[in-house]
């Protein structure tokens, strides 16, 4: 199982960049305007309207953009998840928190492709 973890280690870590770049720009973005733009009046609530927020979630951008919002965070997560209980003495045991902590972010990933399919 730790051979493989470490085979796998370049894809769980571009995972875990990339779930940090999508937590850092794009949903600091999206609290901004649903939390402050829009009820400050700086955007029209219009700009989120069902029709529309559907029409872009359908698009093949928007469900590539909804899908990576949706799986890219569970990595990062787990990831730190991951780091966090190494730093608490739990190197013995990484082996298997590591499986279970991905295994996780896998069934996430999938149940989020399937949901953004649907669309």
């Amino acid at each position: 199982m730790k051979q493989w973890l470490l085979r796998l280690e370049p894809i769980i870590w571009l995972l875990f960049g990339q779930g940090i770049l999508l937590g850092t720009l794009l949903l600091t973005g999206w609290i901004l305007v649903v939390g402050l733009a829009i009820p400050l009046g700086l955007v029209p609530a219009e700009a989120l309207s069902y029709e529309r927020a559907h029409a872009l979630a359908s698009s093949l951008v928007g469900k590539l953009v909804l899908l990576a919002l949706c799986a890219l965070p569970l990595w990062k997560g787990a990831h730190h998840i991951r780091s966090l209980a190494i730093d608490f003495g739990g190197a013995e045991r990484d082996t298997a928190v590591a499986g279970c902590l991905y295994l996780i972010a896998i069934v996430g990933s999938l149940l989020a492709i399937a949901a953004v399919v649907r669309l």
